[in-house]
Formats: C-alpha cells, structure tokens, sequence
C-alpha cells in the first residue's frame, strides 16, 4: 500500500488505484501514475455482440414509445369521459366558501 523512505511516500489510491509519489518535506504531490484500464470486453466478438444486444434494447424501447404514443390518445379520451362523468353525478354546491365569507 504505502512505502517510505526519508523523502518520499507512494500511496495507492484506494477509489481509483492510480498511484502518488508525495514528497513529504514539502508535502506534495511528485508523479501520478494511473490505475491500468480494465478490459470491458475480452475480443472483438464478444464487444460486436454487446453492440448488436444495445442496439436490439435500443430498437424496442423506440417501438415501445411509439405504441404508447398510439394509444395515448385513447387513454386520455377515457380519463376525460370519466371526470366528466363524476362532474355529472356529483351534486352542484356552488361556489365555494372562502375563510373570509365566514367572518
């Protein structure tokens, strides 16, 4: 993790693994070295096949958003009817009380 000597410490970073080289007279930083990249992917196959897999995910969310497009209309008719069917049923009672109307 940390090693010393009379002038300088090196600490590897515990969040992303790059490495400082801290000179501790002065107290600061000398070199960064960064962590090595990971590997997303192990071979151009497996890489081509998670691209065809997100665009797949890609191609159904669209359709999905269209077909709530479609019928967004539908759904917003019927929300409409029924309001105006409670408006309906419900007795009128006029305007309503205001704090000021019962002093």
């Amino acid at each position: 993790m940390a090693t010393t000597d009379d002038t300088y410490l090196e600490v590897a970073c515990p969040d992303c693994g790059a490495t400082l080289k801290i000179d501790l007279k002065p107290r600061t930083v000398i070199s960064h070295t960064p962590a090595p990249r990971k590997r997303t992917f192990e071979d151009f196959e497996t890489a081509a096949r998670a691209m065809r897999e997100q665009d797949q995910r890609k191609e159904s969310l669209f359709q999905q958003s269209i077909d709530a497009q479609k019928n967004r209309n539908d759904v917003l008719e019927k929300k409409f009817a029924e309001a105006l069917k409670r408006a309906k049923e419900s007795p009128d009672a006029g305007k309503p009380l205001r704090d000021f109307d019962l002093d």
